[in-house]
């Protein structure tokens, strides 16, 4: 029987099913990425020295692009500010940019 609803479903609504499925998968990618990034900060990060020199750090920095920007420009957010940590640059005061600064019009 459930089966039988669950064809009608995707007979009759295949975008609506597609939509809602795809939304399920990009939450789910979006908090596996956000707990990885939590599990690094609570089990790895406190036996490294605190060598980042941004303000947020490098790890909070990526969990705050990858909740405004997705999963996808988020990570190539965080990586290019994971890329700058380091001993030649200056770090500093470096949030995350409001998600209207970086949409092309």
């Amino acid at each position: 029987m459930v089966d039988l609803c669950l064809r009608w479903l995707v007979a009759t609504h295949p975008t609506t099913i597609d939509y809602q499925l795809s939304t399920i998968n990009y939450q789910l990618m979006k908090r596996l990425a956000i707990q990885t990034i939590r599990v690094y900060k609570m089990a790895i990060s406190p036996y490294l020295p605190n060598a980042c020199r941004f303000q947020p750090t490098c790890s909070q920095y990526a969990i705050e692009a990858i909740e405004r920007f997705g999963v996808a420009r988020g990570s190539l957010m965080a990586a290019g500010r994971i890329l700058r940590c380091n001993p030649f640059h200056p770090g500093g005061f470096d949030p995350v940019p409001p998600k209207d600064s970086t949409e092309n019009d």
